[in-house]
């Protein structure tokens, strides 16, 4: 098997998360591509997408929520994604594991849930939410009258851990508040479900972010036995840095190492530094704990030669918009420069109304 260098899988990555170009494509397309994008919070998909797409405006992803072509709904490892309507019917079947295993195990709500019939429970939050879109707080409280020995918490989540749930507009509609409210996925997409296929989604994964290791799909479905899965695939096969074998699609090619790298900026969450086992390919262990806080948030961060050399954060107060960059070392002036170019673009993007706008280089710590 070749062997890839750290390098060289750094920009097979770049190019297959459109991160070393722009593309020409529309946002619908993006999501699809990229196997769908990381959406804990309402607004990083949009962040996600300006560095990848030429003239990407916000209102386009808005625009398929609205029309229900994507959706925000739970998925990989258990956390919100925003990903095409049918993907969301193909991955989710495939995915249900992970949350049976959680309605087992977890420490908050498992005891509460062990002498249900979840399927009476899961049933009757289906026919609540087909009547219309209810919150948490709403569809435990009515699940509660049928089950009034149970948290209403406690049947929300068993409700979440057994349905599809898509998270519906307004939320995460660029520039409105609105609350999380749950409707059924196949019931809100006119669309059933697929039959689970393991490969599919390693395909799919491997296409957006391979070459990849067993572990690193893994890392990124949330879900195991899928070395299993794919010795039945046909795929090729590599050697990273530390002998590890890789997995790719035979029909894609990975990029010389000594294709540039222009700086970025990218988003919140962006699912380039989280989608791996071994996120080394783009940010240093190191590097990670300064960008991931202790309570899960994952900081915009500075790309610089193809990897993670520090993060920025927009900071707004009245009508005045400023934007910190935060480098971990000491950059290049060209690197810099086009770092502060972008962003005051991301400014005039992100902030449109603000009468003053600023970029200021924190220095390195």
């Amino acid at each position: 098997m070749e062997t890839l260098s750290r390098r060289a899988l750094n920009r097979a990555t770049l190019e297959r998360q459109l991160l070393l170009r722009p593309a020409k494509m529309s946002a619908y397309d993006a999501v699809e591509h990229l196997a769908g994008l990381q959406a804990q919070a309402p607004f990083p998909p949009y962040y996600a997408l300006w560095p990848r797409l030429h003239g990407f405006r916000p209102a386009e992803l808005a625009s398929l929520l609205e029309d229900r072509r994507v959706v925000r709904i739970a998925l990989m490892r258990g956390t919100v994604h925003l990903v095409t309507a049918a993907d969301a019917l193909a991955w989710r079947p495939v995915v249900q594991v992970l949350y049976d295993r959680d309605l087992k195990t977890n420490t908050q709500h498992a005891r509460e849930l062990a002498g249900l019939d979840h399927s009476a429970v899961a049933s009757a939050a289906r026919e609540l939410l087909a009547a219309s879109p209810l919150s948490s707080t709403a569809l435990g409280a009515s699940l509660a009258q049928q089950w009034p020995d149970v948290a209403p918490a406690s049947l929300t989540h068993l409700a979440r851990g057994r349905l599809p749930l898509v998270q519906t507009p307004p939320r995460a509609i660029w520039g409105k508040a609105g609350q999380t409210m749950y409707a059924c996925l196949d019931e809100w997409v006119g669309e059933p479900l697929s039959p689970p296929s393991p490969a599919s989604l390693i395909t799919r994964y491997l296409r957006a972010f391979g070459p990849a290791s067993v572990a690193d799909v893994q890392a990124w479905a949330g879900i195991t036995r899928l070395g299993e899965v794919a010795a039945e695939m046909d795929l090729r096969r590599y050697r990273d840095p530390d002998g590890r074998e890789l997995l790719d699609l035979p029909s894609l090619t990975v990029p010389s190492e000594d294709v540039p790298a222009p700086p970025r900026l990218l988003g919140p969450f962006d699912q380039t530094i989280l989608s791996y086992a071994d996120r080394t390919r783009v940010i240093s262990d190191d590097n990670r704990k300064r960008v991931i806080t202790q309570n899960g948030l994952v900081k915009g961060t500075l790309l610089v030669g193809g990897f993670v050399r520090g993060f920025w954060e927009i900071k707004t107060s009245r009508k005045a918009a400023v934007v910190e960059l935060s480098p971990f070392e000491k950059l290049a002036k060209r690197d810099l420069a086009a770092l502060e170019s972008a962003a005051g673009r991301l400014m005039s993007w992100a902030e449109p109304a603000a009468e003053s706008r600023e970029v200021r280089v924190l220095p390195v710590a």
